[in-house]
């Protein structure tokens, strides 16, 4: 989620000038940290607007929760995808259908909530996956049968049907984020910005909004623990931005610009480690197909042979990254070869005066952040191209995340925009945002299509990797046909470090943060 501007302004009085990160001055005063590894800063994209495990809204939330809330197990930092346990002694496939965990006997809540016990799993996987709570990570545990606890900390898992997701994008994840059911009954049943009843290597002590998240280490903690005694995380929304703040010594570790990868590791800053990941994430064109004048299919189909998605990838990232044919990454299963729909402007014309279509204007709303700008810019001028006015709606991540929500009061003006999504490590989690169940939740072009549900369900219960391959290649096609999507990339994973710390990231860069530790 990047940009890159540089001024000739000194980086400490842009850094106090930007508005994104508001007029207190964020960075100041200096503080020294990876030197006595007390002090981490780390950046983050956006700002933390809830920190419920079933309904988190961004992956800087779920990076936070990973942290604070101890979940059965979590991803090992490194270059192969493979998991760790956290709150459990032990967790085991004892066949196809059934998990068992045992948890260990010194897991405890906050805010004199007790013990972790079995029965706070049953609560924490039963309330993911019960179809009342809408969860939009209810798909997680599509295969879920129920949670049996057998003794105060020990307990199984019950399948309905195979799961294919389970040790990739499930109990790894956040959405096995174990929290306290009498914690969260108190609550109300829902948890908001506050934590309540935490239980991980750290717990969040401060939150300012916009300017600071605070977390510390859980005096309560008896396993491993954080490599620091403090973790600070600063949203700074553009990583261009985020790059002046490395550099000026107010920031510890960033992702940075795509577009700055190829200067940064040239010539990179003062103490600084540069690192580039494979990327698992996805960025599209998203068009609302039931808003006009989207809802007829000809003008979407137009839209979609209108943009030079070389031209936009190739400006939004200077070559660092490169196309994509879908939303599924090259070497997960189901990547397909191509597109079915791709640049064409004068077939894009062609449609729009088979359709009277020759004045059109709308609207492309984006995260308010310069690849995202740029690439917009070049959607912007392909569209005029073709005789389409489009005007570039820029947002702040509080407002951006809300823009489809069927709760909101813009989804039925939303016609067209820029959409970014992270990936866990198997296609379903691909797919899973865009089958009918999310419509108004993430899947904000409204794409309706039982026939890529079933797909989806398909793929989420298939174990053989040629069969899901097949499984999802169709799925993508279906999306493609429908004239909502125009696939751009998968970009890269920039990340800038301190030489003075050892990084725990998975294998796509992402930040984990219990496993940063001083060098």
């Amino acid at each position: 989620m990047g940009g890159n501007k540089q001024r000739q302004l000194s980086r400490r009085n842009l850094l106090l000038s930007a508005g994104a990160l508001g007029s207190t001055g964020l960075f100041a005063p200096h503080i020294a940290w990876s030197q006595d590894g007390k002090i981490l800063k780390v950046r983050s994209y956006s700002d933390l607007q809830i920190l419920d495990p079933a309904f988190r809204l961004s992956a800087p939330e779920g990076d936070i929760m990973r942290a604070i809330y101890a979940g059965l197990a979590t991803n090992v930092p490194g270059d192969v995808w493979d998991w760790k346990a956290v709150s459990v002694e032990s967790l085991e496939q004892l066949d196809e259908l059934t998990v068992a965990f045992k948890l260990r006997d010194k897991i405890g809540f906050t805010d004199g909530f007790g013990q972790m016990t079995a029965e706070d799993v049953k609560f924490s996987i039963e309330r993911v996956a019960n179809p009342a709570n809408e969860s939009p990570y209810a798909g997680d545990w599509a295969a879920l049968k129920e949670v049996e606890v057998k003794d105060t900390l020990s307990g199984l898992i019950h399948l309905k049907n195979a799961f294919a997701p389970l040790w990739t994008s499930t109990l790894p994840t956040t959405t096995c984020s174990i929290l306290s059911k009498a914690a969260v009954e108190a609550a109300g049943g829902k948890i908001g910005a506050q934590p309540v009843a935490q239980s991980g290597q750290y717990i969040l002590t401060e939150w300012t909004p916009k300017q600071r998240t605070i977390l510390r280490r859980n005096p309560d903690w008896a396993y491993e623990p954080g490599g620091y005694d403090e973790i600070q995380i600063i949203p700074i929304e553009d990583p261009a931005t985020a790059e002046l703040g490395f550099e000026a010594g107010d920031l510890d570790h960033t992702w940075t610009a795509v577009s700055s990868i190829s200067r940064l590791k040239e010539n990179p800053p003062s103490g600084g480690v540069v690192l580039e990941k494979p990327s698992l994430a996805y960025v599209w064109l998203g068009i609302n197909k039931d808003v006009a004048p989207f809802d007829n299919p000809n003008i979407r189909r137009a839209v979609q042979h209108a943009i030079d998605t070389e031209s936009v990838v190739e400006a939004a990232y200077f070559g660092a990254a490169t196309t994509s044919t879908g939303i599924i990454a090259p070497g997960l299963p189901g990547h397909r070869d191509k597109v079915l729909y791709g640049y064409d402007p004068d077939k894009a014309r062609e449609l729009l005066a088979a359709e009277g279509a020759t004045d059109l204007s709308v609207t492309l709303d984006i995260l308010n952040q310069s690849e995202r700008l740029t690439a917009a810019q070049v959607v912007q001028a392909n569209l005029a191209d073709v005789g389409i006015t489009c005007e570039i709606k820029q947002n702040d991540s509080g407002t951006f995340w809300t823009l489809g929500s069927k709760d909101g009061d813009y989804w039925d003006k939303l016609q067209l925009i820029i959409g970014r999504f992270s990936m866990e490590p198997d296609p379903s989690w691909a797919t899973a945002w865009f089958v009918p169940e999310q419509i108004g939740v993430w899947n904000w072009e409204r794409f309706d299509s039982q026939e890529f549900a079933d797909l989806h369900a398909q793929g989420m219960v298939e174990t053989d990797p040629a069969k899901r391959d097949e499984i999802y290649k169709q799925a993508q096609d279906i999306m493609e046909e429908s004239g909502c999507y125009v696939f751009l990339t998968h970009e890269v994973t920039g990340v800038l470090h301190r030489d003075t710390v050892a990084p725990g990231l998975k294998p796509n860069g992402e930040p984990l943060l219990g496993d940063f530790k001083p060098v």
